[in-house]
């Protein structure tokens, strides 16, 4: 069976479609369009020009899902509609004009489907999940294969960015006053003074680009996944904004975060102070999450499968 997932987030725009059987999953192809949604966002509110956008890409991606015999096509959003003031109205207006049922993601569920995605297939004994979107950021602590604790920061690479920054890289004074925000913001969560975790497992296109671009500034191997908090400490300076974009780094910057150049080092924020904050000292890159989640709890089920 092929079913089709569109997924809204706040950074990209994603396609992909997936065949699936019993017990068997494998996504086919995929296709983004990064535009940055978490950025349409004034006044707490979801932009008309937001909105148009969002409507465009939607109906590129069904026009190019109706061509394949596709057993279900699903939508879903997550940060950027979601957290909007004028959420219902502007996910309606999409579901209207496209006619595709969007199903809005919750930031604890969010946090759940993550784990699902990434522990499905490789039952882990205890550790920390983390996943940082363009406008939100989801953690989960997991243990003896059951959730311990989930949470949703309202904090993601691109809203930290927007905030803070004002060029097109961040100074270092920018880079401090976004780690500070990152710092206060986690630490309003009381629940997560007590977690620690040698070793966190980071999801999504903010860890798939920093090790991306790790492997290439450090001459590692491209399937390379375990990443040094105290390099990517390194490589979050090497890049600030106040130090000159050579042609080495720049060559660097486009080959292994060409879509994300602008998010990467807010990004790395938000890394960085959460593995300090659990006194992790290395973090591994996992390339499944919340779309694997999804089919596993709300594709599946459906058609008898485990």
């Amino acid at each position: 069976m092929l079913h089709g997932i569109i997924d809204i987030g706040s950074s990209t725009i994603r396609m992909a479609i997936y065949f699936i059987d019993e017990n068997h999953m494998e996504m086919l192809m995929k296709k983004k369009h990064t535009i940055g949604l978490a950025a349409y966002i004034r006044d707490g509110c979801m932009t008309r020009a937001g909105i148009d956008k969002t409507v465009e890409i939607v109906e590129e991606f069904k026009g190019f899902l109706s061509h394949f015999p596709l057993t279900s096509v699903h939508a879903f959003t997550t940060a950027a509609l979601r957290n909007a003031k004028n959420s219902r109205e502007a996910v309606g207006e999409i579901e209207r004009r496209t006619a595709i049922p969007i199903r809005v993601i919750s930031g604890d569920e969010e946090a759940y489907l993550d784990y699902v995605g990434a522990v499905h297939n490789h039952p882990a004994g205890e550790g920390l999940l983390v996943d940082i979107g363009g406008g939100s950021t989801e953690i989960v602590a997991f243990g003896d294969e059951d959730i311990r604790f989930k949470t949703s920061l309202p904090m993601g690479s691109l809203s930290l960015r927007s905030e803070f920054v004002k060029g097109f890289l961040p100074t270092g004074r920018e880079c401090l006053a976004m780690r500070k925000a990152a710092e206060e913001r986690i630490g309003r969560v009381s629940e997560l003074s007590s977690l620690s975790s040698p070793v966190i497992i980071g999801m999504g296109g903010t860890f798939k680009s920093a090790c991306s671009l790790y492997n290439l500034l450090y001459h590692k191997d491209k399937n390379n996944t375990v990443m040094d908090r105290t390099l990517l400490e390194k490589m979050m300076t090497t890049f600030r904004g106040d130090n000159p974009l050579t042609e080495e780094k720049s060559i660097l910057l486009m080959k292994a975060v060409p879509d994300r150049m602008h998010t990467i080092l807010s990004g790395l924020i938000i890394a960085l102070v959460l593995s300090g904050h659990f006194h992790a000292g290395r973090i591994t890159y996992s390339d499944t999450g919340v779309r694997e989640g999804y089919i596993y709890e709300e594709i599946w089920p459906k058609y008898g499968l485990k």
